[in-house]
């Protein structure tokens, strides 16, 4: 089996405002800190996480 590919996320906008499921997704991310990165397995829930904070991350493959 191949290895599963990683995600870098970054949270580079703060969470303070949003919505509480919002809020739920960066942590669920793993991102505490503005500016810091992550990362994360490329699976479909993480990318629909990423998807939903679209806005306050930016990631790359």
């Amino acid at each position: 089996m191949t290895q599963a590919t990683k995600i870098k996320v970054t949270l580079v906008k703060s969470p303070i405002g949003t919505k509480q499921d919002h809020r739920a997704c960066v942590r669920g991310l793993g991102l505490r800190k503005l500016n810091q990165t992550v990362e994360v397995e490329n699976t479909p829930a993480v990318r629909g996480m990423i998807n939903k904070v679209f806005y306050l991350v930016k990631w790359e493959a």
